[in-house]
């Protein structure tokens, strides 16, 4: 990256299209109450999502399973970073009672690592799939998975349950994995989309950008993810969330994330969500269409 010239101050400082409106509205107080009381925990507010107004006022939501504290300390992350309490079986009947109550037509799951766990969470995984599809029949699925540790039988409990769409996400370039993702490994990543995708389910994944990563970083990236089979990407801007966390080096221009996306479709991807505020279940219902 070559140097503006500008200080460190001034390259930090939030440009106008980053900015959002506060969450308001019947809609976003319905959910906030509803994710209170049945106590769960969604990655909109886990992970400072800055699309949870807009989400919210809409009546859905990204819930996160098997607690909220993360056994990985990855550089970019706003999620707690800890040991985690003990598993919560009852966790995936509130969660699709949540779904059924809030009538949501696609529903997307995420969860922490779950390194401390011999299956990686991947059984209440299945649970939490089977019960919303028991309790909510007509609700689809994204599961936004981690990688298991590349304990293949783990993710292909997973696999076999067979959601509409399972997403992965592989951050940022490999260059910079090891600095954003320090427990995490890209060929890893990259092996669990392929698997996914060689099960014949649509395979997703995401990049944050203004890491200091290059643009003939981000283009390797697309074409590592079409040869594991994606055809589904995410890319949004890095937003650091505390002062611990991994500076933004850079400030993506929504012009540079639109010419992205016209790359990402010429590469062979069937859908790029690309934009300043995008995050990884950004419009994920318009994902099953093609």
């Amino acid at each position: 990256m070559m140097d503006s010239g500008k200080s460190l101050s001034e390259k930090n400082k939030k440009p106008s299209w980053l900015k959002v409106k506060l969450p308001i509205g019947e809609e976003y107080r319905k959910v906030r109450e509803l994710v209170s009381e049945n106590k769960l925990h969604t990655i909109c507010e886990s992970g400072n999502c800055p699309n949870m107004g807009e989400c919210w006022g809409a009546g859905t939501a990204t819930f996160m399973i098997l607690g909220n504290v993360c056994t990985r300390s990855c550089g970019f992350c706003a999620v707690a970073t800890g040991r985690p309490s003990a598993v919560d079986y009852n966790e995936p009947m509130r969660v699709a009672n949540s779904v059924k109550i809030m009538g949501v037509k696609h529903c997307v799951v995420t969860s922490v690592d779950r390194d401390d766990l011999k299956d990686g969470g991947a059984n209440i995984w299945v649970e939490t799939i089977k019960t919303i599809r028991e309790v909510s029949p007509g609700t689809t699925l994204e599961t936004l998975i981690p990688d298991f540790q590349g304990k293949w039988d783990n993710l292909q409990l997973v696999i076999d349950i067979a959601p509409e769409i399972i997403s992965h996400n592989l951050e940022t370039v490999r260059r910079l994995t090891k600095q954003v993702r320090i427990q995490a490994k890209y060929d890893r990543s990259l092996e669990v989309l392929k698997r996914v995708s060689d099960a014949g389910v649509r395979a997703k994944s995401g990049v944050m950008l203004g890491l200091g990563e290059t643009e003939e970083e981000v283009f390797e990236t697309m074409d590592d993810l079409v040869n594991a089979g994606v055809s589904i990407m995410t890319l949004g801007q890095y937003l650091q969330p505390t002062k611990k966390h991994l500076e933004v080096v850079e400030f993506i221009t929504p012009e540079k994330f639109n010419f992205y996306k016209e790359v990402g479709l010429k590469k062979g991807l069937l859908y790029v969500e690309s934009g300043p505020l995008v995050r990884s279940s950004y419009h994920a219902e318009k994902h099953l269409i093609k």
